[in-house]
C-alpha cells in the first residue's frame, strides 16, 4: 500500500539514534571502570600501610603484600579500558556516524531524503492506477446493489395482483437497465484491473530497488556495529588479557611459595635461639687505640676493600706517627678503587627493610643492593658489603640473587 516505505525510511533517522545510544551506553561504562579502578586503589592505600606493620613475616607477609600489588596493577588495566571505551570505541563510532549520515539544511538527512524520494516516484504512478481501480470497483459495487434490488422489486410486483400490468413491465425495464449497468460496470472494473496487474511487476521492480539501496545502507550499520561491539568485548574482556593472567599467576606463586619452615626458621634466627648472642666474657682494660679504617666502594659486580689496623701502639709513637699514619691511609683510599676484591662476592638485593640489631650487622632497605661476600652459616646469616663501604651480616632470607 502507498506510503508503507515510511517505516523502512525511518529506519535512517533510528540508526542515527541507536549510535548516540551506543555511545552512551558505554560511556557509562567506562564510569564503571573508572571508579572500580579508583577504588582499587583507595583499598590499597588503605590496607598496605596496616600490612606492612601487621605482626606477619615472611613468605606470609610476602603473600598478603602480592594481593596490593595485582590490585594496583588492575587498577591500571581498568583505567585502560576505561580510556579504550570513551577514547577508541566511542570516537570509532561517532566517526562512523559523521560518515554515513550527512544532515540536509532544513532538517533530516541526505540518505532518508534519497530513499524516500525514491519510493515516492515508484509508487506514484501505481497510486494512480490504484485510485483509479478503487473508483471503478466502488461503481461497480453499486451498479450490482441497484441491480439487486430491481430484482428484487420485479419479484416482488410479480407476485402481488394489486400492481398493474404497466407498472410491473416499467419495473421490469428498470431492472434490464440496471443490469446492462451492472455489467457496464463489471467490464470497466475487470479492465483496470487487468491494467493494474500488468503494471505490478514493474512497479515492484521499481520499489525493490529503492529498497534494496536501503539494505545496502543498513548492512553497512549492522556491520559496522557489530565491529564495534567486538572491539567493546575485547576491551571488556579480561579473561584473554595476559597481563591479568600475568597477575593472578604472579598472586598464586606468590600464595604456593608460602613456606611454613622457611618463615619459622627466620623467626627462630630473627627473635630465637638462632639469633645472634654475645655471651658475657672476661674483658681485659686497654687503653684507647686509634680508629680502624675500613673503606668499601663497590663497582658493577666486583669490591675493593680496605681494612687499616694498628698492632702496635704506644702513646708516644701514636703522636709522633699519627699525620703520618692519616696521610698513608689517605693514599691507600684513593688508590683502592683501582684494586678489585680478590674474595667471592654475588650481587643480592633486599626483599624487606632490615634495621641491625648488633655492630655487626647490616641495614639496608627493601630493593637495595648490594654484595654478598660470604655464603650461609648454619645460622641463617651472611656476610655482605653495602654500597657506603659497611661490612656486616645480614638476614640470608632477607635477599634474593640478582640475575
Amino acid at each position: 500500500m502507498p506510503g508503507n516505505y515510511q517505516v523502512t525510511v525511518k529506519r535512517f533517522d533510528d540508526a542515527y539514534h541507536t549510535c548516540n545510544e551506543v555511545i552512551a551506553c558505554f560511556q557509562d561504562r567506562a564510569k564503571i571502570e573508572r571508579q572500580y579502578a579508583q577504588q582499587l586503589s583507595e583499598w590499597t592505600s588503605k590496607w598496605r600501610p596496616l600490612v606492612d606493620s601487621s605482626p606477619l613475616y615472611g613468605s606470609l607477609l610476602r603473600a598478603w603484600q602480592c594481593f596490593f600489588t595485582a590490585a594496583d596493577k588492575l587498577a591500571v588495566l581498568h583505567g585502560s579500558i576505561c580510556r579504550s571505551l570513551v577514547s577508541e570505541d566511542g570516537d570509532r563510532v561517532r566517526t562512523w556516524q559523521r560518515e554515513m549520515f550527512h544532515r540536509k539544511l532544513f532538517g533530516g538527512f541526505r540518505e532518508s531524503h534519497d530513499v524516500e524520494a525514491g519510493f515516492a516516484r515508484a509508487q506514484k504512478p501505481w497510486a494512480k492506477k490504484l485510485k483509479k481501480l478503487e473508483k471503478a470497483r466502488s461503481a461497480f459495487h453499486k451498479a450490482s446493489r441497484r441491480e439487486h434490488q430491481a430484482s428484487m422489486r420485479e419479484n416482488h410486483a410479480k407476485g402481488n395482483p394489486d400492481v398493474s400490468i404497466e407498472k410491473q413491465k416499467k419495473i421490469q425495464e428498470e431492472r434490464e437497465h440496471c443490469s446492462q449497468e451492472s455489467l457496464k460496470m463489471r467490464a470497466r472494473y475487470e479492465k483496470v484491473l487487468e491494467d493494474v496487474s500488468r503494471y505490478a511487476p514493474r512497479y515492484m521492480e521499481e520499489m525493490e530497488t529503492v529498497f534494496e539501496k536501503s539494505q545496502e545502507m543498513e548492512q553497512k550499520r549492522i556491520s559496522f556495529l557489530k565491529q564495534a561491539f567486538l572491539s567493546i568485548h575485547s576491551h571488556l574482556d579480561v579473561t584473554t588479557n595476559e597481563s591479568v593472567q600475568a597477575v593472578y599467576n604472579e598472586l598464586h606463586q606468590t600464595i604456593m611459595a608460602i613456606s611454613e619452615q622457611d618463615d619459622l626458621r627466620w623467626w627462630k634466627n630473627k627473635n630465637g635461639p638462632g639469633m645472634t648472642t654475645h655471651w658475657p666474657q672476661f674483658e681485659v682494660c686497654e687503653l684507647a687505640l686509634p680508629e680502624c679504617l675500613c673503606g668499601c666502594i663497590i663497582e658493577g659486580n666486583h669490591a675493593h676493600l680496605l681494612f687499616s689496623v694498628l698492632q702496635e701502639w704506644t702513646p708516644e709513637r701514636d703522636r709522633l706517627k699519627k699525620s703520618k699514619e692519616q696521610d698513608k691511609v689517605k693514599l691507600q683510599a684513593d688508590t683502592v678503587t683501582e684494586k678489585s676484591y680478590s674474595g667471592p662476592g654475588v650481587r643480592v638485593r633486599a626483599l624487606y627493610d632490615y634495621s641491625g640489631q648488633e655492630v655487626d650487622e647490616l641495614s639496608f632497605k627493601a630493593g637495595e643492593e648490594f654484595l654478598k661476600v660470604e655464603d650461609e652459616d648454619e645460622q641463617g646469616w651472611c656476610k655482605g658489603i653495602t654500597n657506603c663501604g659497611q661490612l656486616g651480616l645480614y638476614p640470608a632470607n632477607y635477599v634474593e640473587i640478582v640475575n
